[in-house]
């Protein structure tokens, strides 16, 4: 039988929830009756060695790669070209950039200059997949042929920053929008009630046997340290993860006695920011940006309590990893964290504030009771969701 043809389609392999949810959904396709096309618009990120060997990799050439250089050095080399369109559009495409500071909607608005640049995709595919929200998604509408069109949403719409009025175009035009949780699929249909019968729910892909065999892996032992509480956040340091808010409950705790070491894994816009804020409060000794770690389950699995301090949420695949750990969590009150945990169950649930963080962890740390019966709990839950890979072939 001959295999069908699947593309995806991302900006990067940068470190982030929906890279990661596609470097889990490409090991769990059957590569017998599919073949797969990654194309990367940048072929960087920490996630480019953990894409599966059957995965076809390629990325943007031409026009684009001159495009996509600094401001002066392509303007200069489109004119030297004859090619004054598009240096014109580069212009712009970098006006656009630097008027608005909203990153999302400058996104939205300059793809149509960036467009310009780009050819059509050659041949012909039985699915394209926009997996990450804005230029993936209209990359596929625009640049590709296929049999099926589906774009992914990774982010709760309504709180993501986006303009519905630039991507209804495109969404009209997808015969799929998939997207990570029920909260996520409302906030869709809210904001595209005319697309409602196209929205599917498909769970990020998360695997315990392979984070439980990732996690045994040897740790260097300064995590760790005696008479301390060590507390774990892996996220991108950017404004809707909270980390500022986890710096000023960190600061509670220590002014309140404890003894903690409060580890960030990850990386961001905001990371200078975030390190003079350290600074700022006086915690550098116990707030400690790792940076980017490839295989960050052998800290989660040595920490005593796992921290989500974020503003909003699509679905965090974070928190999945973290209960398959069975670690204890504290989560803020996001719009869809009940999708993951339920509040006293298999987590503690706070306020987006930093007295309710820091009173959460301060719980754990004080009610041992408290602490293992979450634990309990979450070792008979079932975390996993390699099944729902099916639901993308039936889409297909």
């Amino acid at each position: 039988m001959k295999r069908k043809k699947l593309l995806f389609v991302m900006p990067s392999l940068a470190p982030g929830g929906g890279e990661k949810s596609l470097i889990n959904l490409l090991h769990e396709i059957n590569y017998e009756e599919y073949s797969v096309d990654l194309l990367l618009l940048s072929r960087k990120g920490i996630f480019l060695k953990q894409i599966p060997v059957e995965v076809n990799i390629f990325e943007l050439q031409g026009n684009y790669t001159i495009f996509t250089k600094g401001l002066i050095k392509s303007v200069i080399t489109f004119v030297r070209q004859g090619k004054l369109e598009l240096a014109f559009n580069r212009l712009v495409f970098s006006l656009i950039n630097r008027l608005y500071s909203n990153k999302s909607i400058a996104e939205q608005m300059s793809w149509k200059y960036i467009s310009n640049s780009i050819e059509k995709l050659e041949g012909t595919y039985d699915a394209a997949i926009g997996y990450l929200e804005k230029t993936s998604i209209y990359y596929v509408i625009d640049k590709v042929n296929a049999s099926k069109k589906i774009g992914w949403i990774h982010t709760n719409y309504s709180n993501s920053g986006l303009n519905p009025k630039l991507d209804v175009h495109y969404f009209k035009q997808l015969d799929y929008t998939a997207t990570v949780s029920e909260e996520c699929a409302n906030s869709l249909e809210k904001n595209f009630p005319e697309l409602r019968a196209k929205i599917k729910v498909i769970y990020n892909i998360v695997s315990p046997s392979n984070i439980n065999f990732l996690a045994n892996k040897d740790l260097k032992a300064e995590i760790r340290e005696e008479n301390t509480t060590s507390l774990l956040t892996v996220a991108r340091i950017s404004y809707e993860k909270g980390i500022d808010i986890a710096i000023e409950a960190c600061r509670l705790l220590v002014n309140n006695g404890y003894k903690i070491k409060w580890f960030i894994i990850g990386d961001g816009e905001e990371r200078d920011n975030i390190l003079s804020l350290i600074r700022e409060k006086g915690i550098e000794e116990n707030f400690i940006l790792l940076g980017v770690k490839d295989n960050p389950y052998k800290y989660m699995k040595n920490v005593d309590i796992y921290v989500q301090p974020s503003r909003y949420e699509g679905k965090s695949i974070a928190i999945d990893e973290a209960k398959i750990l069975c670690k204890p969590i504290v989560v803020t009150n996001f719009e869809t964290v009940k999708d993951q945990i339920i509040h006293g169950t298999n987590g503690s649930i706070a306020g987006t504030t930093p007295e309710s963080i820091s009173q959460a962890i301060e719980e754990l740390i004080n009610n041992n009771n408290y602490k293992y019966s979450l634990q309990r709990n979450l070792e008979r839950e079932k975390v996993g969701t390699v099944e729902e890979i099916e639901k993308l072939y039936q889409l297909i």
